[in-house]
C-alpha cells in the first residue's frame, strides 16, 4: 500500500489529510506539520503475540511484586512503588525537578536492590553532566547505569538485552526511530518511540518511567494517544521561583489515581513533606481579608489549603479575572452565584483568585472557601480565626455535602483550627453525626445555603444589618 501523506499538530497530535494555517483542536497557529503516515503491508500483520486464552484465576502473578523507590511520597503516588512491565509517563515544565526526581528515585531502588540493575538514559545531557548532579544529591550507586542515547531502536535493544528492573528514559520527545522521517519530538516520532520501548519494556519485565515535556497551557506535549498507552501519568507541577513541588497521579492503572504528594527542591536536592497540610498554610495571615482555609481531599487523605481572593476597587472598563490553582470556569460560576443569589455585586471590580503555596486543587469541596474568600476581599472584612471550611456550591446558591466530612474535620482540628463550617453535617450522607459535634457553636456550624454561610462568617451583616453567628 503507498504512503499517505498527512499532516499532525506538534501540540496537540490531532491529525488531518490538508495543512491548515491553524489547529482546529487546540487552536494552535503554525504548529501543523507534514508526516507520512506508517505503510501498511497486509490487514493484520505482525499483529497479536501468539498468547492463547486461559482462566483468569489461573494466571500467576507472583512476578509483579512493587519496587520501592525509597522515595515514600513517590511510591505513594504510582500506588506502592513501580510495577515491573509497566510503563510510567512523568510531565512537567522545563526546571520543575523531573530528571531530580526520577534521579533520586533510581538510585533509592538502585542502593536497597544491589543485585538489580537501573538504566538511565540521558538524550539530553553528557554524562558528566549526569554524573556531577547526582553527586550533588547524593545518588550515586554502583548498579545505577548512565547510557546516553537518542536512538530509540538501541535503547530498546539495551532494556531487551540487560532486562533492567527499572528503566528511566530522559526525555521521550529527545529520542528518535531511524525508522521515520522527522525529527526527535515530532508527533509520529514520539508515539512510535513510546510504542516501542513500553512494548520491549513489558516484555523483558522492566519498568518504564518517560520524561515528557508540556506545552506552555501545561498539557502534555506530543499526541493524545501517548497517554492512553502508558499505564500511569504523572504531572509534577511547581513554581520554580519557589521550592514546593505537588506530584499528581492523573492517570494509574496500578493504583488510585487522584492521589497528590509534596516536595520542597533544596540544594540537596527534593525533600519529601511528611505534613502536607502544616507547610501549605505556615505562612498565612488569618486576619487578612480574602484569605480563607479550605479543607480539601486530594486522592485519599485531606489537605489544608489557603484561598486567596483580592478584590479592586470600581473602574469604568470591564473587570478583569485571573485565576491560579483552581479551575478558572469552576470560579467564574462561583462569583455568577455570589452576585445572583447573595447580591454579592462585583460589577466592573478586577476579581483574582489563587490557591497560596503554587499548587491546583480540583476538589469541588473548596467551593465554599472560594464564594468565603471573594466576598472578604470585597467587603475587606476577614473570615473569624480558627475557620476551615468545605462544601460544594450549587447553582441556586445551595450547598451540598462534601464526601469524607469526618476525616476533613479530624484533619482541621489536628492543625489547631477550632471552628469548622460544612453543610448538612450530620444530615443524609454525611459521615459526622450530630452526636459527635455540636450543630452551631463550639466546633462545627452547618450551613444549607451561601446566604447563611455568608452571615455565619460575618459577611452578611454588611448589607443587611444582621449579626453573624460567630465571632472572630
Amino acid at each position: 500500500m503507498k504512503n499517505v501523506v498527512r499532516y499532525a499538530c506538534q501540540e496537540c497530535g490531532n491529525v488531518t489529510l490538508k495543512w491548515q494555517g491553524q489547529c482546529h483542536a487546540c487552536g494552535e497557529w503554525n504548529t501543523i506539520v507534514e508526516e507520512p503516515a506508517a505503510e501498511v503491508s497486509f490487514v493484520g500483520d505482525g499483529a497479536g503475540t501468539g498468547d492463547r486464552p486461559e482462566s483468569i484465576g489461573a494466571i500467576d502473578d507472583s512476578q509483579t511484586a512493587r519496587l520501592a523507590s525509597g522515595i515514600g511520597e513517590l511510591d505513594r503516588v504510582l500506588g506502592g512503588g513501580f510495577v515491573p512491565g509497566s510503563s510510567v509517563l512523568l510531565g512537567g515544565e522545563p526546571g520543575i525537578g523531573k530528571s531530580t526526581l526520577l534521579l533520586q528515585a533510581a538510585a533509592g531502588y538502585a542502593r536497597s536492590n544491589p543485585s538489580s540493575e537501573v538504566l538511565l538514559v540521558s538524550a539530553e545531557e553528557s554524562k558528566p553532566q549526569v554524573r556531577r548532579r547526582a553527586e550533588r544529591i547524593d545518588a550515586l550507586a554502583e548498579n545505577l547505569l548512565l547510557y546516553c542515547e537518542s536512538s530509540c531502536e538501541r535503547i530498546a535493544a539495551e532494556i531487551q538485552d540487560r532486562k533492567p528492573a527499572v528503566a528511566i528514559i530522559d526525555s521521550i520527545q529527545t529520542i528518535r526511530s531511524g525508522l521515520l522521517s522527522g525529527a526527535a519530538g515530532s508527533v509520529g516520532q514520539v508515539r512510535e518511540c513510546a510504542a516501542l520501548l513500553a512494548s520491549t519494556s513489558r516484555a523483558s519485565g522492566t519498568s518504564l518511567v518517560m520524561v515528557g515535556h508540556v506545552t506552555k497551557d501545561g498539557a502534555l506535549a506530543g499526541p493524545r494517544t501517548l497517554e492512553h498507552l502508558v499505564d500511569s501519568v504523572l504531572a509534577f507541577e511547581g513554581d520554580r521561583r519557589h521550592g514546593l513541588r505537588s506530584l499528581r497521579a492523573e492517570k494509574n492503572r496500578f493504583g488510585p489515581s487522584g492521589e497528590v504528594s509534596l516536595f520542597e527542591m533544596e540544594a540537596s536536592g527534593l525533600v519529601e513533606v511528611a505534613d502536607a497540610s502544616a507547610r501549605l498554610i505556615r505562612d498565612r495571615r488569618p486576619e487578612q481579608a480574602g484569605s480563607v482555609i479550605a479543607v480539601a481531599i486530594e486522592g485519599h487523605r485531606p489537605v489544608l489549603v489557603e484561598i486567596q481572593a483580592l478584590v479592586s476597587s470600581e473602574k469604568n472598563s470591564a473587570g478583569r479575572r485571573g485565576v491560579i490553582g483552581i479551575e478558572s470556569q469552576r470560579v467564574s460560576l462561583i462569583v455568577a452565584v455570589l452576585e445572583s443569589r447573595a447580591e454579592v455585586s462585583l460589577g466592573s471590580r478586577d476579581l483574582y483568585v489563587s490557591v497560596a503555596g503554587g499548587i491546583r486543587v480540583e476538589d469541588p469541596g473548596v467551593d465554599l472557601a472560594v464564594a468565603l474568600a471573594i466576598a472578604s476581599a470585597a467587603s475587606g472584612v476577614p473570615v473569624p480565626t480558627g475557620l476551615a471550611v468545605w462544601g460544594e456550591l450549587g447553582l441556586g446558591g445551595e450547598l451540598r455535602l462534601a464526601p469524607h466530612g469526618k476525616r476533613r474535620h479530624e484533619e482541621a482540628t489536628r492543625l489547631g483550627f477550632s471552628l469548622c463550617m460544612s453543610p448538612n453535617i450530620g444530615g443524609p450522607g454525611g459521615d459526622i453525626s450530630g452526636s459527635e459535634v455540636p450543630h452551631r457553636g463550639g466546633g462545627v456550624i452547618s450551613v444549607d445555603v451561601l446566604e447563611e454561610a455568608l452571615d455565619a462568617a460575618g459577611l452578611g451583616g454588611l448589607k443587611t444589618g444582621g449579626s453573624s453567628a460567630v465571632e472572630g
